[in-house]
């Protein structure tokens, strides 16, 4: 896809994952809107994009109030009519046993990464199979795939986000609208620091630029495919997992599991 003049609108774009990619689609003269919270992020991500002389908008949004949503939406319109495409970054985890965390920090976790997701598609879909053109992208993760202790709460909602856009994907045929799901592995990136996360090392060997993440993203823009794994060789593991549960299975939960012992001593 040529993305001059293209729309982007990427949720959760004041850092990490979000920041890159709105950087890597500018580059490439998109348009872009920037959907966070923290709108003091957001203009310096809108000042590193006066470079590239392309539009952007600004939008101070919490994605998992759709009245936020809503309101977000008509500022959208207002300046661009339309979205070409719509990347579903936002999210975030809290690291602990389902025992330790409250019914407030499992519901957050599902409102901003599933429930944010679901209002934006439902707000911005409409217009785009009235066009008959456009595509989605929902940043999951490869816990989309793998229910792993301490991040259980966390895999649920990427495990709905997977789900949900498999579904989607197949309502979609024919329409000349897509879906695709990026799921990649650790990500160096704001996410860890969570207070949540204090006690864990931060990143491991194999964790991944963000730039490496927004280039996906980038090819997921113009995908058929329903699910992009980030590296691609972690659909081995994805693959493995679901052809011998009984085997992989509780090499990953003893695993994770120790590291969630070992982070309340």
């Amino acid at each position: 896809m040529d993305f001059k003049n293209k729309t982007v609108l990427i949720t959760g774009a004041s850092s990490g994952i979000g920041k890159v990619t709105a950087i890597e689609f500018a580059k490439l003269g998109a348009n872009i809107v920037l959907v966070a919270r923290s709108k003091e992020k957001l203009e310096k991500v809108e000042n590193e994009l006066k470079k590239f002389n392309v539009k952007t908008l600004i939008c101070i949004c919490d994605v998992s109030n759709k009245e936020n949503v809503i309101e977000m939406s008509k500022a959208v319109f207002e300046k661009f009519n339309s979205i070409d495409i719509l990347v579903n970054n936002a999210g975030f985890a809290i690291y602990d046993s389902v025992k330790e965390l409250s019914i407030e920090d499992i519901e957050s976790q599902m409102k901003t990464n599933y429930f944010g997701m679901i209002y934006c598609v439902k707000t911005f879909l409409p217009i785009m199979l009235n066009r008959k053109s456009g595509h989605i992208v929902n940043v999951a993760s490869l816990a989309a795939s793998f229910g792993l202790p301490g991040i259980a709460s966390y895999c649920a909602s990427k495990f709905a986000m997977l789900g949900f856009s498999e579904g989607l994907k197949h309502e979609l045929k024919d329409t000349g609208v897509g879906i695709t799901v990026v799921s990649p592995i650790m990500v160096r990136t704001e996410f860890f620091d969570h207070p949540s996360f204090e006690k864990m090392p931060k990143y491991s060997p194999t964790s991944l630029d963000p730039k490496t993440v927004a280039k996906a993203i980038l090819r997921a823009s113009n995908s058929s495919r329903l699910e992009i794994t980030v590296p691609s060789v972690s659909r081995i593991a994805v693959w493995l997992k679901h052809t011998f549960p009984f085997f992989i299975n509780p090499i990953m939960g003893k695993s994770f599991k120790n590291q969630l012992d070992s982070s309340k001593k």
